[in-house]
Parts: C-alpha cells; structure tokens; sequence
C-alpha cells in the first residue's frame, strides 16, 4: 500500500502530537483479519469492563469465537502499524476519544456503522458524544463507549474549616461562576495558610476551553487558537495564577500526592474517571470528598469508541456484538468494572449507578456526572487541534509553573501554532 505524500506528513507528525492515522491512503485494499470463526478485538487496560466481554464471549459462542486482546504501550502507534501494515488487522477496534478526530479522515479503512444500521441506536446516546465519532462526510468511524464529564471534587470537612459551603448542593449552587470558585480559592488559602485549590493553572485553561463549542480549528480548517473562546481561557488561568490559588506541586509527583492525603491541595477539577485516581492514588482520604457542579457547566475529558475495520469479514456480526456491548445495562457494568462512565442516560437510573459511594462520603455521584454529561456542548474536534493546541498548553504551563510573563508566553505559543499551521495546511 502506497502512502501519499499527504498521508506520510500526517505519519511523520503522529509521535508529535499531530494529527493523523498515519496516512492509510485512501481506497488501499484492506486484507481480512478474522479467519473462520475468529473475530479479534482489539483495546487498551481498563477500555473495556470485564464483566462484558466475558459475558460477549459467552453470549456469542455458538456463532463466533471472540478474543479480546488487551494492548500494551502506545495503543494508536500499534493500531496504526497493523493497518499500514496490513497484516494482523482487528475486526473490532476500541479508538480512544483523545485520538477520535485523528482518524476520522481515513475513515475509509473503517466500515460506516449507518450501513449496519447504527441510526436505530442514536437516540439511546448523548448526542454530543454520537457526533463525535462521526467524519465530515458523514461516515460514521466509531460508536460511543464512555464519556468523561468533568466535575468539582473537592474535601468536605478542609471547606467546612475554610468556611466555605461544604455540602454538594450548596458548592453546586455558590461556586457557579470562576469569579466565585476564584474567590473561594483566596478564602481557602486566607483561612488555611499552605492550601491551594487547585494544583495548576493547566486544570483551568483547558476545562474552559473544553466548557465551549469550539477548540482550535475549524470544519474549514481555520486556525481559531487565537479568537475569544480560547484567549479567555487564557486570561482566566493566568487570574488563577496572579490570585495565588494554584500550588507550585506537579500533578503525580510524590510531593503532590502528599499534599492532597494532608488537605493541603483539597479541590480539583475532573473528570468521572477521576474518582478512581483518587481512590487508588489516596486511599487513605476516602470518605473525606464530596463531588459539585463544576463553575459555569460541564466539560468532557475522555470516552472513547469502539469501530469496525474493513479488515472484518464478518461486519454485520461484529456490529451485533458492538452494539449489544455497549448497550445501556453493559454500560453500567462497566462503570462498576472500569469507571466508564455511560454514554446512555438511561444507565444514570440503573441500580450500578445509584448505589452510595462511602468514598465519597456516601454521595451518589451519578447525580452530579449524570446531568453534567448530558449538558456537554456539541463541539467540532478537528484532526489538527492536538497539534495546535499543544504550544497553547505549553506555554500556559510555562506562566504557571516558570513564571513565564503571559504576554510573552501568548506571544511564543501564537508563533509555534503559526509555523505548525503553516506545515499542516491550516489557514492562520
């Protein structure tokens, strides 16, 4: 299979945060990758629940015999090696959702799931998360797996201390606004000298820009980095930095860690699957979080898809095992297995989802993620935004952690994202 020249550039940047699918050339023929009765799925630790799959295997045994391989390492590099390769090729792909807009435009190597009748299922699942998994030209690449509805997690009893709301409810109702969550971080560190709210300035940029519609380029594939949406963002995360409400520590760093078990870095900004970094990160804080309203609405991080390759011989079956899979009960299961949150609000009301969470000092966490991901602005992902967007992300970490001056620092990512745009034929 030759590669274009458009599809080597996109190859050659993939290790750098680019863009692509490692430029499968369009209309290659793609060799079958199940033989006989063998239909191969492919994920990543923790893509999947495992309650599912081996009910799968069970459930479609007469008919197919279905292994789940787990991948190691870098998942998209190897995906992308199989399928450039054309050998080895998966039926069932597991697409992770940061990677999602990267092969939308090879979505010729995948099979359209509105063949297979996808359409029926549409209504069952977020909307803005449907459209995710959706190419320009109609093609559908991906059906939804999870989402990652971020939230305010914070610590009940450092608030209460603090003098600041405490109870879900009230944080929801009082810290609506980034003024306001600003001014609680002053208070919380006014009030308990050595605290911070919130570990960097990044947590900050990055949930508003995923708060709106747009990222950093557009369907026309116009560089829109440097417009409103994301300047404010900007502005907003260089407040948090100046009013001294985010720490110095480094995100997974031992020191870090220490100060969220000691209620020193008592709030942070994050996604459903968060809640299991905490709990396997600072065991010993269980019972001492509550999970609010994030300030102004939601934002999403993560959830991914699984996808049909046109390797599959059999893409009818593989569909019916898809879609059975990732239906509203199997979903749920795995939330319980894996902490995925569903993409199908009617798992916010089965029991897996409503049972008390004594981590969370017996709050029901669906109600908070349950109506926060079904507020999520439908927004354009473009296969060129995590290269454009990286030196905006750089730099804003260079003023949190370096104390790089903004000005400065906007200056320095606006030139990288226009030497980038330029060798990507994006229009600056």
């Amino acid at each position: 299979m030759r590669l274009s020249r458009r599809g080597l550039l996109r190859a050659g940047l993939a290790g750098t945060a680019a863009t692509a699918l490692g430029g499968l050339a369009s209309g290659c023929a793609v060799p079958t990758g199940s033989t006989g009765r063998n239909m191969v799925l492919w994920y990543w630790d923790g893509g999947l629940g495992d309650t599912v799959l081996k009910k799968a295997r069970a459930r479609y045994d007469s008919t197919v015999d279905l292994q789940a391989i787990k991948i190691g390492g870098y998942y998209r590099s190897k995906l992308i090696t199989t399928m450039t390769g054309r050998a080895h090729i998966p039926d069932i792909a597991g697409l992770k959702g940061e990677d999602m807009a990267s092969y939308l435009p090879d979505a010729d190597q995948f099979v359209d799931l509105r063949t297979l009748g996808a359409g029926k299922y549409q209504d069952q699942y977020l909307p803005w998360k449907w459209e995710q998994g959706i190419a320009d030209d109609g093609t559908m690449v991906g059906f939804p797996i999870d989402c990652g509805p971020v939230a305010h997690y914070y610590q009940y009893q450092v608030f209460r201390r603090a003098g600041l709301p405490y109870e879900p409810a009230d944080v929801s109702a009082e810290l609506n606004t980034w003024e306001k969550f600003f001014a609680a971080g002053e208070q919380l560190k006014k009030r308990i000298p050595g605290t911070s709210l919130l570990t960097d300035v990044n947590s900050v940029f990055e949930n508003i820009v995923q708060q709106g519609a747009k990222r950093y380029v557009d369907k026309d594939r116009h560089f829109i980095g440097d417009q409103e949406h994301v300047r404010h963002a900007w502005d907003l995360a260089v407040q948090a930095k100046r009013r001294g409400i985010v720490s110095d520590l480094v995100t997974g760093t031992p020191d870090q860690i220490s100060a969220v078990d000691s209620g020193k870095l008592p709030s942070q900004l994050g996604a459903s699957w968060a809640s299991y970094d905490i709990k396997n990160g600072n065991p010993r804080t269980k019972g001492r979080w509550r999970i609010a309203d994030m300030p102004v609405r939601p934002a999403n991080n993560g959830g991914s898809f699984l996808s049909i390759t046109k390797a599959c011989r059999e893409p009818e079956q593989a569909f019916e095992i898809v879609a059975w899979m990732l239906n509203a009960a199997n979903q749920a299961s795995g939330y319980v297995d894996a902490g995925l949150f569903p993409s199908t609000p009617a798992s916010y009301e089965l029991k897996q989802l409503r049972a008390p969470d004594p981590f969370f000092g017996g709050q029901v966490t669906t109600d908070v993620f349950g109506p926060a991901a079904q507020k999520i602005a439908i927004a354009y992902n473009s296969p060129y935004d995590v290269a454009l967007g990286q030196p905006i992300k750089d730099e804003i970490k260079n003023v949190g952690v370096l104390g790089k001056d903004p000005d400065q620092a906007w200056s320095d990512a606006m030139s990288k994202c226009r030497r980038i745009a330029k060798h990507l034929g994006v229009d600056y």
